[in-house]
């Protein structure tokens, strides 16, 4: 099981959708994606649930983190409560 880091808080609108659309495809079996943003990514809900993709997200005055991984992996979506 691993966890992909990826921060795409500093960069403008589209690139953070992009960048986490294109980190997808790398999970594997118990693998999960974090990533730090700085504003909630409401337009990214509907393509992780079509491309089914289960996620967590937590927002404070600092940004937002999201953790995704695959519907069904129960270990990543373990790991990824836990952290």
């Amino acid at each position: 099981m691993n966890v992909i880091e990826l921060d795409v808080s500093a960069l403008e609108p589209c690139e953070p959708l992009e960048r986490i659309l294109e980190a997808l495809p790398r999970l594997g079996a118990g693998d999960w994606l974090r990533v730090r943003h700085r504003r909630e990514p409401r337009p990214l809900y509907g393509l992780l649930a079509e491309g089914g993709f289960r996620w967590w997200t937590r927002c404070d005055e600092r940004g937002c983190e999201i953790r995704i991984w695959r519907d069904g992996d129960a270990g990543a979506e373990q790991a990824a409560l836990d952290a």
